[in-house]
């Protein structure tokens, strides 16, 4: 698909992109790419210190049989290395469970397909009584609230959390011997999901006041028995480094009490070295 006429018309390029582009921002000549038959795009550096990695992109076109090339327009585009701002994605599917915070508001579409039609209000209580037979594990009534669960939404929330943390294949599930369905601590929760989930009331387990799988387990279990303590040990006296005496030879060593002499104090003589001599005094 190549052309010599768009191929060799690379001045005509970069005048169009020095035209359009701000002074000093149109570097080398980097590459031409073929479009479609008789078009094609010539790119060049750009010198924008703020767009490090674009090129100015400037394409031409030659009519049939024409002996020139025409512009056709000059843009800036991101090259193979350019820094560029990810995908821009909508609010909605870029905010995350744990994302939301005090004050934000999360609206729910209106055709949410995890929720369906509830009542709200006694008035339409008997219409539905009306109908025959109601299966409640089919339709449920949620008086006050306009929309309940549907199946999709509970199956959704039941492949989440068996997924979950709290579901058989995390790490501490993995790492205990005991499962909370045999847990004294398990809370019974009713409705299709009780078969597979319950509320933990362990305080000391981590997942105290949430919903754990039937299969999920953690070192808190009730059934956990304490380790039974082994008896310790008669002391080991180490007689290394010293000799054993026997009792005849400890009674041989006694050493006898050292008398103490009183001294009277009449007999201390004191002596008054403003008025003795110096050599009195080294006499005494």
């Amino acid at each position: 698909m190549s052309d010599s006429v768009l191929a060799k018309a690379v001045d005509l390029a970069r005048e169009a992109a020095e035209a359009e582009a701000p002074w000093g921002t149109v570097g080398d000549h980097v590459d031409v790419e073929y479009d479609d038959e008789r078009v094609a795009t010539h790119y060049f550096v750009c010198l924008d210190p703020a767009y490090v990695g674009w090129r100015w992109a400037a394409t031409i076109a030659r009519a049939p049989r024409a002996k020139s090339a025409t512009v056709d327009e000059v843009v800036l585009l991101p090259g193979p290395d350019a820094l560029v701002a990810p995908p821009w994605v909508p609010w909605a599917e870029r905010v995350r469970p744990g994302d939301l915070a005090v004050g934000t508001v999360w609206p729910t579409p209106a055709d949410d397909q995890r929720l369906t039609a509830g009542l709200t209000g006694l008035d339409e209580l008997d219409g539905a009584a009306d109908r025959s037979p109601v299966h409640p594990s089919q339709w449920e009534i949620g008086l006050g609230r306009v929309r309940v669960l549907s199946a999709d939404g509970r199956d959704e929330a039941a492949r989440r959390w068996w997924s979950g943390d709290r579901g058989p294949e995390a790490p501490m599930a993995r790492a205990a011997s005991l499962t909370c369905s045999t847990c004294g601590f398990l809370l019974p929760i009713g409705g299709p999901l009780g078969q597979a989930f319950g509320v933990c009331a362990q305080q000391m387990s981590p997942a105290d006041g949430c919903v754990v799988s039937l299969a999920f387990g953690c070192g808190a279990h009730s059934e956990v028995e304490p380790a039974e303590r082994e008896p310790v040990a008669t002391p080991v006296q180490d007689f290394v480094g010293f000799d054993a005496l026997d009792l005849d030879q400890v009674e041989a060593l006694e050493v006898s009490a050292v008398d103490v002499v009183e001294v009277e104090p009449a007999a201390l003589e004191v002596i008054d070295v403003e008025d003795a001599d110096v050599d009195d005094v080294d006499q005494g």
